[in-house]
């Protein structure tokens, strides 16, 4: 491990350190300064593989993301129940954060999707919506008009309350429904969706993670997209990290790792037609096709030329 490296950790820890010992993780000031400072910490572009990192520092970089994912879902729902005071909840949206970074984030994903997917989705699932589902309500608004969004999320709570800020826009709320259930508990209903967005904190570790994925991979739609939220660098501090090759039964056709305040990297894979036993009979070893491991480089500050940019990089490939 480099001396960057060496920084970086032990900044990372100590700012664990202060946050694990936080009598509560809701939204406060000084909640907010030491997240704060934990992304600020692992935003830039670093090449550290947390996954080789010593046991101690995996030990604790598993507690962080839960600590993180507690912490997000605290703000999200802080959120949710101030926007849904209003008579039009999503009128005052961007009073969120974070807001900003969702639009980034959505555009980026549409723009992947608009590579792989023929045509606009009929009916799209997103895993894991929480009680501020900016994801799904930016890309039905914006970028997928015409598109069904039904939303999953286990937590009944928070489906109240992603319900109450739709339920007064006449055209999302005829587009959009929301299904309190475990995933794992989904099965031939998967089947009906063109695409299927995971949220990055639906499995909380490499483990439980594959187990949803391989759930996903059994029951959907032959030819169906997957949209996979990961990370990258020192960001894998922040969030769980999903290994491209690990996509078995899927085709892995594009790896996005952006460099700027969208933390999250997006992947998107295709479910083979065909079950993967078949396709290996006679064939020996499948081995994933080379974009497996492309990176391509989102910039934010260059979204004009970003569908033109990615166009090319499909002409080159």
């Amino acid at each position: 491990m480099g001396c960057q490296d060496e920084i970086i950790v032990q900044e990372v820890c100590e700012i664990y350190d202060k946050i694990s010992k936080l009598q509560s993780l809701k939204p406060s000031k000084d909640v907010n300064m030491l997240f704060t400072q934990l992304v600020l910490t692992c935003m830039p572009p670093n090449p550290i593989d947390v996954t080789k990192l010593c046991k101690r520092v995996q030990e604790m970089r598993s507690k962080l993301i839960r600590l993180c994912g507690e912490a997000e879902g605290l703000l999200e729902s802080h959120f949710s129940t101030l926007l849904g005071s209003y008579e039009h909840p999503l009128d005052h949206i961007n009073i969120f954060p974070y807001y900003s970074n969702y639009l980034k984030l959505s555009l980026l994903e549409f723009t992947i999707l608009s590579k792989h997917c023929t045509q606009v989705p009929s009916r799209v699932a997103f895993i894991g919506s929480g009680p501020l589902p900016l994801t799904s309500i930016v890309l039905a608004s914006l970028h997928l008009r015409t598109t069904s969004f039904h939303n999953y999320d286990i937590d009944p709570s928070a489906n109240s309350k992603a319900v109450s800020l739709v339920s007064a826009d006449p055209d999302l709320s005829n587009r959009m429904s929301f299904h309190t259930i475990d995933i794992m508990d989904v099965a031939t209903d998967l089947r009906d969706y063109e695409v299927i967005f995971l949220a990055a904190l639906v499995g909380m570790d490499k483990e439980e993670k594959a187990r949803i994925i391989d759930h996903l991979v059994k029951y959907m739609a032959p030819g169906a997209l997957l949209m996979l939220r990961s990370a990258h660098g020192a960001r894998g501090f922040l969030y769980p990290i999903i290994d491209p090759c690990d996509l078995r039964g899927f085709e892995v056709l594009s790896v996005f790792h952006p460099t700027d305040e969208v933390i999250n990297s997006v992947i998107i894979a295709r479910k083979y037609s065909l079950p993967l036993h078949k396709l290996e009979q006679g064939l020996g070893p499948i081995i994933l096709p080379s974009k497996c491991s492309e990176i391509q480089v989102f910039n934010p500050l260059n979204h004009g030329n970003m569908i033109e940019d990615l166009a090319l990089e499909e002409q080159l490939t």
